[in-house]
């Protein structure tokens, strides 16, 4: 899971937005790159490789969406990431990109609200990022979409989960090896009134036993596909055949959208 900062309100263009990264950031490829990257080029390959515009990756995070658009379209590609921690492991990522790729990704260091991109895409990603916005911020999520998609451009969302969780549960990260060191972690969930209180626990095991650990806290709000449809509906999108997966939402932004707001 790539968790977000979600109850930090947007910040001014010329400050740094409250950074909630800081530990995730430094385990979070280590744990979960390579599982991500292959579900990501799954989930959203198909629609990036038939991008011609561009490719919007809104909450980009470390970037697995961003690294895998340029290789798979010759489109300009916007990746969409405000906090610092995840910027880092974003650039770095492209930076091991050959030339004449990384020459085509943007980095935008704002909330997509604050970037002021309008009409640069045919495709826009929203992976791991919109369970993490609490319900005003979600709402208003949409329409800065609409305004950096092209008429007739699609959306794909990966939906939060329905509902809050009924118990707390625990997902164990796969453990990966590091030259002498173990690096391991866990994810647990559980509802806390209207919220989903996700606890990262990370640790860093040598030969002698537990070198760190270390713990994080991330917000998830709960919303129905239905209430995402709906929505998006008011900002234009009308709902479209997608990925076989349930837990991608993909949408279109009708063309008639595009002309009221252009007053045509």
């Amino acid at each position: 899971m790539h968790p977000s900062l979600a109850d930090a309100s947007a910040a001014p263009l010329h400050l740094e937005p409250q950074d909630g990264y800081a530990i995730s950031a430094e385990f979070y490829d280590v744990l979960q790159a390579e599982r991500d990257a292959a579900r990501v080029r799954r989930l959203y390959g198909g629609h990036v490789r038939h991008a011609r515009l561009g490719v919007l990756d809104a909450g980009a995070g470390t970037g697995r969406v961003t690294l895998m658009s340029p290789a798979e379209s010759r489109a300009p590609v916007h990746a969409v990431e405000p906090t610092r921690a995840m910027r880092s492991p974003l650039m770095t990522g492209l930076a091991s990109l050959p030339a004449a790729l990384r020459s085509r990704v943007t980095v935008h260091p704002h909330t997509l609200q604050e970037s002021g991109l309008h009409g640069v895409a045919d495709v826009a990603i929203c992976h791991n990022m919109v369970a993490c916005l609490p319900p005003a911020s979600r709402r208003s999520l949409w329409p800065a979409l609409a305004d950096a998609l092209v008429a007739g451009g699609v959306l794909l969302v990966q939906l939060p989960p329905a509902r809050l969780p009924l118990h707390e549960t625990t997902h164990d990260l796969p453990t990966q090896r590091v030259g002498q060191h173990e690096y391991g972690g866990r994810m647990v969930t559980s509802a806390d009134e209207n919220r989903i209180r996700t606890r990262f626990d990370y640790w860093v095991r040598g030969d002698h036993g537990v070198l760190r650990e270390h713990h994080e806290t991330f917000w998830m709000w709960s919303a129905s596909r239905a209430t995402v449809v709906a929505e998006l509906a008011g900002s234009g999108f009308v709902p479209r055949s997608g990925p076989p997966d349930p837990t991608v939402l993909t949408v279109r932004l009708a063309a008639t959208h595009r002309s009221r707001r252009s007053g045509l």
